[in-house]
């Protein structure tokens, strides 16, 4: 697959794509004679990957950890577990947050919807 098809699949521009490669957010695409990029499925699984993570809040630093460990081989399995673990129980914790705050502004509307029947109430006849 070329670069503008995996943009187009993923939602992204082609410049984002040589940025993730760039900074080591996804492995090194392998090109063709030319030097064009050739995305192989494997490719696409790390793009699908980082997206996925990025899009749940992981930060840059920890996936291009997770990416240079992963192309160290099996020796950093542990460390790479710790990576998603440690951000595992970070987004644990700010999903309790986001819960909390959900139920302060349910606790909000309700108060606004019962002024709101009062004043109905006062305007009838």
């Amino acid at each position: 697959m070329n670069i503008a098809q995996v943009a187009k699949q993923f939602d992204l521009t082609a410049a984002t794509l040589r940025y993730y490669e760039r900074i080591g957010l996804i492995p090194p695409v392998k090109r063709k004679e030319n030097g064009i990029r050739n995305y192989s499925e494997e490719d696409i699984k790390w793009i699908e990957f980082a997206k996925c993570m990025r899009n749940a809040g992981l930060s840059i630093e920890s996936l291009i950890e997770y990416t240079s460990l992963f192309a160290e081989g099996d020796k950093t399995l542990k460390a790479r577990k710790n990576i998603l673990v440690e951000e595992r129980q970070r987004l644990a914790a700010k999903l309790l947050e986001v819960e909390e705050t959900v139920k302060r502004l349910d606790k909000k509307i309700e108060y606004y919807d019962g002024l709101l029947l009062k004043k109905e109430e006062e305007m009838k006849c």
